[in-house]
């Protein structure tokens, strides 16, 4: 059986996986040791994508993240940045995590957190700087499910958004599992990265959008990677003027 802690972060690891950053590989020790854990990762993925929405091109993204986490007192803290190698000067997104855990049962583990994100070398997705609180509810290393409230940070239209997850993760032969995962949200206000700037508000996408994803991960310590395939609702694609994220994308990491 996979270790507690172990299970944990891949817990926290497939709750972001819809940004496909790096997120918080957050290494929750069990409640009951007292221990404390400082973790790090770096990796590279082919794109940015949150909720099934594109944050960049398909271009190879430079990811680094840092966590820490006490089993003496349940807390967990991470920060997470991200560039495109084309424009390493420019971050394409940073992230910071603050975390809560309880253990229901030896099965079951409750997660309350608040995040913030901000895009600040990406003009094409600062419409998109918002803090979230959540609440992840995580049986075993098998099932992760969340609810999200969504508070965007700039232009005039602060009414909050809501989000719900679920991701289901089974562990195959040769180090292999299978990963699978689905969402709706209410859209955020979204802005093209092309030649020219487009803006299309909640109204125009209807009030929800569904997401999700399906795919194979390799993983064996320090090394882990992923490919996925990913659907976004086709109402994204048609009205967004393509802003759903490409069919597939790949993630390859290491931890220290």
């Amino acid at each position: 059986m996979t270790p507690p802690h172990l299970s944990c972060a891949k817990a926290i690891w497939r709750r972001h996986r819809f940004t496909f950053g790096l997120a918080f590989v957050i290494a929750c020790m069990p409640l009951h040791a007292q221990t404390s854990g400082l973790n790090a990762t770096v990796g590279l993925s082919s794109q940015l994508v949150d909720r099934g929405i594109a944050l960049t091109p398909v271009t190879p993204i430079l990811q680094g993240a840092v966590s820490w986490a006490s089993s003496t007192t349940g807390w967990a803290l991470g920060l997470s940045a991200s560039t495109e190698t084309r424009d390493p000067g420019h971050a394409a997104e940073a992230q910071a995590l603050g975390a809560y855990y309880w253990s229901l049962s030896d099965d079951w583990r409750l997660q309350a957190g608040a995040s913030y994100y901000a895009y600040p070398g990406n003009n094409a997705a600062s419409s998109f700087d918002r803090a979230e609180t959540s609440v992840n509810w995580m049986y075993r290393d098998v099932m992760t499910f969340g609810l999200s409230a969504i508070y965007l940070t700039n232009g005039n239209d602060h009414q909050p958004r809501g989000a719900a997850d679920v991701d289901f993760h089974w562990p195959l032969p040769w180090h292999l599992s299978f990963s699978a995962g689905a969402g709706v949200t209410q859209p955020l206000l979204i802005r093209g990265y092309g030649g020219y700037a487009y803006e299309y508000r909640a109204s125009h996408l209807g009030s929800y959008y569904g997401y999700g994803h399906a795919g194979l991960i390799w993983d064996e310590a320090p090394w882990r990677v992923e490919l996925e395939r990913i659907a976004t609702s086709p109402n994204i694609g048609r009205q967004a003027n393509g802003v759903a994220a490409a069919p597939w994308v790949a993630t390859i990491s290491w931890s220290f």
